[in-house]
Protein backbone atom coordinates (compact mmCIF):
# COMPACT_ATOMS: atom_id res chain seq x y z
CA UNK A 1 0.00 0.00 0.00
CA UNK A 2 2.95 2.46 0.64
CA UNK A 3 4.24 1.63 -2.88
CA UNK A 4 1.00 2.72 -4.01
CA UNK A 5 0.30 5.82 -2.34
CA UNK A 6 4.24 6.61 -3.53
CA UNK A 7 3.39 6.18 -7.12
CA UNK A 8 0.29 8.67 -6.51
CA UNK A 9 2.36 11.17 -5.12
CA UNK A 10 4.89 10.71 -7.66
CA UNK A 11 2.36 11.40 -10.58
CA UNK A 12 1.08 14.55 -9.09
CA UNK A 13 4.70 15.95 -8.31
CA UNK A 14 5.96 15.40 -11.85
CA UNK A 15 2.61 17.88 -13.15
CA UNK A 16 4.26 20.39 -10.42
CA UNK A 17 7.97 19.81 -12.45
CA UNK A 18 6.38 19.97 -15.76
CA UNK A 19 3.38 22.53 -15.58
CA UNK A 20 3.92 25.97 -14.37
CA UNK A 21 -0.01 26.77 -14.41
CA UNK A 22 -0.18 23.80 -11.72
CA UNK A 23 -1.33 25.58 -8.42
CA UNK A 24 -2.40 22.81 -5.85
CA UNK A 25 -2.17 19.30 -5.30
CA UNK A 26 -6.32 19.72 -5.18
CA UNK A 27 -6.23 21.56 -8.40
CA UNK A 28 -4.36 19.04 -9.40
CA UNK A 29 -6.19 15.74 -8.06
CA UNK A 30 -9.90 17.07 -9.32
CA UNK A 31 -9.01 19.02 -12.95
CA UNK A 32 -6.06 17.39 -14.71
CA UNK A 33 -7.22 14.72 -16.91
CA UNK A 34 -3.69 13.34 -17.72
CA UNK A 35 -3.80 12.48 -14.07
CA UNK A 36 -6.90 10.78 -14.21
CA UNK A 37 -6.36 8.92 -17.32
CA UNK A 38 -3.06 7.49 -15.67
CA UNK A 39 -4.42 6.75 -12.45
CA UNK A 40 -7.68 5.05 -14.38
CA UNK A 41 -5.29 2.92 -16.12
CA UNK A 42 -3.20 1.71 -13.17
CA UNK A 43 -6.10 0.50 -11.99
CA UNK A 44 -7.33 -1.34 -15.62
CA UNK A 45 -3.99 -2.46 -15.66
CA UNK A 46 -4.14 -4.25 -12.14
CA UNK A 47 -7.08 -6.14 -13.49
CA UNK A 48 -5.57 -6.88 -16.39
CA UNK A 49 -2.57 -8.89 -15.47
CA UNK A 50 -4.99 -10.82 -13.07
CA UNK A 51 -6.98 -12.09 -16.70
CA UNK A 52 -10.20 -9.66 -15.62
CA UNK A 53 -10.36 -8.40 -18.83
CA UNK A 54 -13.79 -7.28 -19.04
CA UNK A 55 -13.39 -5.18 -15.92
CA UNK A 56 -10.10 -3.84 -17.09
CA UNK A 57 -11.29 -2.84 -20.43
CA UNK A 58 -14.11 -1.26 -19.04
CA UNK A 59 -12.17 0.94 -17.00
CA UNK A 60 -10.19 2.02 -19.89
CA UNK A 61 -13.37 3.03 -21.56
CA UNK A 62 -15.29 4.81 -19.31
CA UNK A 63 -11.55 6.92 -18.96
CA UNK A 64 -11.33 7.52 -22.43
CA UNK A 65 -14.79 8.89 -22.14
CA UNK A 66 -14.33 11.26 -19.29
CA UNK A 67 -10.38 12.64 -20.41
CA UNK A 68 -10.14 12.00 -24.06
CA UNK A 69 -7.43 9.52 -23.60
CA UNK A 70 -6.95 6.39 -24.34
CA UNK A 71 -4.29 3.78 -23.04
CA UNK A 72 -5.01 -0.20 -23.46
CA UNK A 73 -4.79 -2.01 -19.80
CA UNK A 74 -2.58 -4.08 -21.61
CA UNK A 75 -0.12 -0.74 -21.96
CA UNK A 76 2.85 -1.06 -19.05
CA UNK A 77 3.30 2.73 -17.90
CA UNK A 78 6.42 3.16 -15.19
CA UNK A 79 6.42 6.13 -12.79
CA UNK A 80 6.37 9.84 -13.55
CA UNK A 81 4.32 9.64 -16.93
CA UNK A 82 3.30 13.59 -17.85
CA UNK A 83 0.50 13.60 -19.66
CA UNK A 84 -0.18 17.37 -20.94
CA UNK A 85 -3.39 18.56 -22.63
CA UNK A 86 -3.81 14.79 -23.31
CA UNK A 87 -6.80 14.98 -25.70
CA UNK A 88 -6.41 12.31 -28.92
CA UNK A 89 -3.88 10.59 -27.10
CA UNK A 90 -3.56 7.04 -28.10
CA UNK A 91 -1.17 4.55 -26.06
CA UNK A 92 -1.77 0.63 -27.48
CA UNK A 93 -1.99 -2.58 -25.80
CA UNK A 94 1.72 -3.89 -25.95
CA UNK A 95 3.18 -0.21 -26.04
CA UNK A 96 6.30 -0.25 -22.71
CA UNK A 97 6.83 3.26 -20.88
CA UNK A 98 9.42 3.74 -18.82
CA UNK A 99 9.61 6.53 -16.20
CA UNK A 100 9.87 10.55 -16.81
CA UNK A 101 8.32 10.49 -20.15
CA UNK A 102 6.29 13.55 -21.33
CA UNK A 103 3.59 12.98 -23.54
CA UNK A 104 1.37 15.92 -25.17
CA UNK A 105 -2.11 16.32 -27.04
CA UNK A 106 -2.46 14.29 -30.41
CA UNK A 107 0.51 11.61 -29.37
CA UNK A 108 -0.11 8.19 -30.56
CA UNK A 109 1.97 5.13 -29.49
CA UNK A 110 0.25 2.26 -32.28
CA UNK A 111 0.93 -0.50 -34.25
CA UNK A 112 1.24 -0.89 -38.17
CA UNK A 113 -1.19 -3.20 -38.61
CA UNK A 114 -2.72 -6.88 -37.38
CA UNK A 115 0.34 -8.64 -36.37
CA UNK A 116 0.33 -10.26 -33.39
CA UNK A 117 2.58 -10.26 -30.52
CA UNK A 118 4.62 -7.08 -29.40
CA UNK A 119 3.44 -4.28 -32.00
CA UNK A 120 3.87 -1.14 -30.17
CA UNK A 121 6.80 1.24 -29.45
CA UNK A 122 9.05 0.73 -26.14
CA UNK A 123 9.64 4.44 -24.54
CA UNK A 124 12.30 4.43 -22.77
CA UNK A 125 13.35 7.12 -19.81
CA UNK A 126 13.18 11.09 -20.03
CA UNK A 127 11.83 10.95 -23.35
CA UNK A 128 9.40 13.81 -24.64
CA UNK A 129 7.07 13.32 -27.73
CA UNK A 130 5.30 16.50 -28.75
CA UNK A 131 2.19 17.35 -29.96
CA UNK A 132 0.28 15.30 -32.84
CA UNK A 133 3.56 12.42 -33.12
CA UNK A 134 2.66 9.16 -34.26
CA UNK A 135 4.86 6.59 -33.16
CA UNK A 136 3.90 3.63 -34.83
CA UNK A 137 5.30 -0.25 -34.64
CA UNK A 138 7.43 -2.16 -32.22
CA UNK A 139 10.98 -1.03 -32.15
CA UNK A 140 12.40 1.45 -29.41
CA UNK A 141 12.35 4.93 -28.58
CA UNK A 142 15.75 5.58 -26.73
CA UNK A 143 16.36 7.25 -23.30
CA UNK A 144 16.51 11.16 -23.53
CA UNK A 145 14.92 11.34 -27.23
CA UNK A 146 12.52 13.98 -27.87
CA UNK A 147 10.29 13.65 -30.72
CA UNK A 148 9.06 16.90 -32.58
CA UNK A 149 5.56 18.16 -32.88
CA UNK A 150 3.58 16.14 -35.80
CA UNK A 151 6.69 13.46 -36.51
CA UNK A 152 5.82 10.23 -37.64
CA UNK A 153 8.38 7.69 -36.16
CA UNK A 154 8.62 4.51 -38.11
CA UNK A 155 11.81 3.16 -36.95
CA UNK A 156 14.38 3.18 -33.50
CA UNK A 157 15.31 6.29 -32.68
CA UNK A 158 19.03 6.09 -30.76
CA UNK A 159 19.07 7.59 -27.53
CA UNK A 160 19.91 11.28 -26.57
CA UNK A 161 18.75 11.98 -30.15
CA UNK A 162 15.65 14.48 -31.68
CA UNK A 163 13.57 13.40 -34.39
CA UNK A 164 11.20 15.94 -36.71
CA UNK A 165 9.51 15.47 -40.21
CA UNK A 166 7.51 12.73 -42.32
CA UNK A 167 8.88 10.19 -42.13
CA UNK A 168 10.96 10.97 -38.62
CA UNK A 169 14.43 11.79 -39.22
CA UNK A 170 17.22 11.99 -36.48
CA UNK A 171 18.55 15.53 -36.96
CA UNK A 172 20.87 15.66 -33.04
CA UNK A 173 22.57 13.26 -31.50
CA UNK A 174 25.22 14.69 -29.44
CA UNK A 175 26.27 11.45 -27.55
CA UNK A 176 25.21 13.16 -24.59
CA UNK A 177 21.65 13.63 -22.74
CA UNK A 178 19.95 16.07 -24.44
CA UNK A 179 18.83 19.15 -21.44
CA UNK A 180 16.44 21.91 -21.42
CA UNK A 181 12.43 21.59 -22.57
CA UNK A 182 11.78 20.92 -25.72
CA UNK A 183 11.39 24.20 -27.71
CA UNK A 184 8.36 23.35 -30.12
CA UNK A 185 8.96 26.51 -32.46
CA UNK A 186 13.01 26.45 -32.93
CA UNK A 187 13.40 22.28 -34.48
CA UNK A 188 15.42 22.09 -37.15
CA UNK A 189 13.08 20.58 -40.35
CA UNK A 190 14.44 18.76 -43.17
CA UNK A 191 11.54 18.76 -45.18
CA UNK A 192 11.52 22.84 -45.32
CA UNK A 193 15.40 22.69 -45.51
CA UNK A 194 15.04 20.69 -49.09
CA UNK A 195 12.24 23.16 -50.34
CA UNK A 196 14.71 25.95 -49.42
CA UNK A 197 17.54 23.87 -51.30
CA UNK A 198 15.12 23.65 -54.50
CA UNK A 199 14.39 27.63 -54.59
CA UNK A 200 17.30 28.71 -54.89
CA UNK A 201 17.80 26.11 -56.96
CA UNK A 202 15.36 27.24 -59.11
CA UNK A 203 15.93 30.81 -58.48
CA UNK A 204 19.74 30.45 -59.91
CA UNK A 205 18.31 28.61 -63.21
CA UNK A 206 15.85 31.64 -63.52
CA UNK A 207 18.74 34.39 -63.10
CA UNK A 208 20.89 32.32 -66.02
CA UNK A 209 17.51 31.80 -68.33
CA UNK A 210 17.60 35.82 -67.90
CA UNK A 211 21.25 36.07 -68.78
CA UNK A 212 21.43 33.89 -71.82
CA UNK A 213 18.10 36.15 -73.26
CA UNK A 214 19.90 39.32 -72.61
CA UNK A 215 22.68 37.95 -74.25
CA UNK A 216 20.41 37.07 -77.58
CA UNK A 217 19.31 40.33 -77.58
CA UNK A 218 22.24 42.13 -77.52
CA UNK A 219 24.22 39.81 -80.35
CA UNK A 220 20.90 40.31 -82.37
CA UNK A 221 21.57 43.87 -82.22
Amino acid sequence: MKKVFQTLKNDIDVVFEQDPAARSRLEVIFTYSGVHAIWSHRLAHWFWKRKLYFFARSISQISRFFTGIEIHPGAQIGQRLFIDHGMGVVIGETCEIGDNVTIYQGVTLGGTGKEKGKRHPTIEDNVLIASGAKILGSFTIGENARIGAGSVVLKEVPKNSTVVGIPGKVVLQDGVKVKGDLDHHNLPDPISDKFRELENQIDALRTEIEYYKRKQVIEKD
